[in-house]
């Protein structure tokens, strides 16, 4: 069974292909296919990205179709960076530049700066959409520490721990991250339907 995942951050892939690893499904992505839509990312919402990215892709491909949207949601910042968090700090951005603007923004409040991250996870198929969610709670921290994963893991520590995000292995990342829960998920109603 194929499943392609609407996504060009090789992180993200790396993760979701782990999960999905031990099971029937083959995950395919943009490597795979000659001319790999760019999906534009434009609705108010991680769920509405996600909706859209799955059923774009299927569309071009005619294969079931998995994607997400995630993000970080800051509480001092009112929810921000939210569905912004991939260009936080612009378009073509680095991960060091979001990281750092997130900091120089945090900088005028208290600790804790307590935050989640947050996933939706979709699933496109012609017929059937399915949509689970997944979260991880935590604080962002004032200095980058870490060299794993990518993204906001090097200032976010997950509640219960001492470490970032970017001092876990892979494994255990999925094993508590808001993409490895919403993707267990997804992964679990699909071997349920046998689809």
């Amino acid at each position: 069974m194929k499943l392609v995942f609407a996504t060009g951050n090789k992180g993200k892939l790396s993760e979701v292909r782990k999960i999905f690893e031990n099971t029937s499904y083959e995950i395919l992505s943009k490597e795979n296919f000659d001319s790999f839509p760019d999906v534009i990312e434009d609705r108010e919402t991680f769920e509405e990205n996600a909706i859209k990215k799955a059923k774009e892709i299927f569309e071009f491909s005619g294969i079931p179709a998995i994607a997400d949207d995630s993000g970080l949601i800051v509480d001092q910042l009112n929810g921000a960076p939210g569905v912004y968090s991939a260009r936080y700090a612009g378009e073509n951005c680095t991960y060091d530049d979001n990281n750092n603007k997130l900091l120089q923004e945090l900088s005028a409040f208290p600790e804790p700066h307590n935050a989640a991250f947050v996933c939706y996870a979709a699933y496109y198929d012609g017929d059937l959409i399915l949509v689970v969610r997944g979260e991880l709670k935590g604080m962002i921290i004032s200095e980058k520490t870490g060299d794993q994963g990518f993204g906001y893991d090097p200032v976010f520590i997950p509640d219960g721990s001492k470490n970032t995000l970017a001092q876990y292995s892979a494994e255990e990342k999925n094993k508590i991250s808001h993409r490895g829960k919403a993707f267990e998920s997804l992964k679990k109603i699909l071997s349920k339907m046998e689809l």
